[in-house]
């Protein structure tokens, strides 16, 4: 019986570090987004009237960046053609744009709007459809 209590109670404080660790780390996230939400305009990256960018922070080890990240936005740049630039960047070599975005992990699609406000930020891969969305949601189709 001892046996059986003390193998529940390791089950119990092992399932409670891996809760706290879940939520720890989603609201890490959550925190990292915001603060690249209210990231100032870049001047390079401002004009009123332009055009839609996604910011594409990739490596040249990051597999998920080119096998799955470059063909989605090739194919969003396919369907909004001239609504849309996007700008690939190599997040080890830009340190100042990745640390401004708070960029966690390539890939990292950062979608600024035409006065260079980030709209939306997606950390790890995003779907072609995501993508459409948050595009769309600037360009008024």
């Amino acid at each position: 019986m001892t046996d059986l209590l003390i193998r529940l109670g390791v089950l119990g404080l092992a399932t409670f570090l891996i809760a706290v660790c879940v939520v720890g780390g989603r609201l890490f996230v959550a925190h990292q987004r915001q603060l690249a939400q209210a990231a100032e305009p870049l001047p390079s990256l401002t004009g009123a009237g332009e055009k839609v960018r996604i910011l594409a922070f990739s490596s040249a080890e990051c597999t998920p960046c080119h096998t799955l990240q470059s063909p989605a936005l090739r194919r969003l740049q396919e369907a909004r053609g001239t609504d849309i630039d996007i700008v690939e960047v190599d997040a080890p070599a830009s340190p100042e744009l990745t640390k401004r975005y708070h960029v966690l992990t390539v890939p990292t699609t950062v979608v600024l709007n035409p006065l260079g406000e980030v709209h939306a930020i997606n950390y790890g891969f995003a779907n072609l459809g995501k993508l459409r969305q948050q595009v769309d949601e600037l360009i008024h189709l």
